[in-house]
């Protein structure tokens, strides 16, 4: 197995490269279609990767990707898992590209909002909106002594 290099991006200027070591394939049995093998060959892959320890992160990044991907991790793993293809082979190239996604968008910086002004037009509906609210409530007052 190849260590998983994730390009350069928002987030991570130099692009990623996760050590193959720290990566633990998992294999077993997948559902669905296979005809006799499906029960016989473990072409599903489950691909994890402890973000709390791996090197390929800085402390920046570290921080970003377990608070974004908090509600995916167990403790600090980060667990895919590829089961649409027959084949073992495809199903661990399937599980390396979702994780490098997974990655990819954890650490991508939030795009900042852009300030907006009101329109001239809901600055007159406001206005408006709040003349009748105010005759509204002028109307429930008790009518004065003149």
């Amino acid at each position: 197995m190849d260590d998983l290099r994730i390009p350069a991006g928002p987030g991570c200027p130099r692009g990623l490269v996760v050590p193959a070591g720290e990566l633990i394939e998992r294999f077993s049995h997948a559902s669905g279609p296979g005809g006799q093998g499906v029960n016989t060959a473990d072409s599903r892959v489950q691909l994890s990767l402890d973000l709390a320890s791996t090197t390929a992160l800085d402390e920046k990044q570290r921080d970003r990707a377990l608070r974004e991907l908090g509600e995916r991790l167990t403790g600090s793993i980060l667990t895919v898992t590829a089961s649409e293809h027959r084949s073992q082979r495809r199903n661990r190239a399937a599980a390396r590209e979702r994780l490098a996604e997974v990655l990819r968008a954890a650490l991508t910086p939030p795009v900042p909002r852009r300030a907006t002004k009101p329109t001239r037009a809901s600055k007159l509906r406001r206005l408006a909106a709040k003349k009748r609210r105010a005759e509204v409530k002028a109307r429930r007052r008790r009518p004065d002594a003149d």
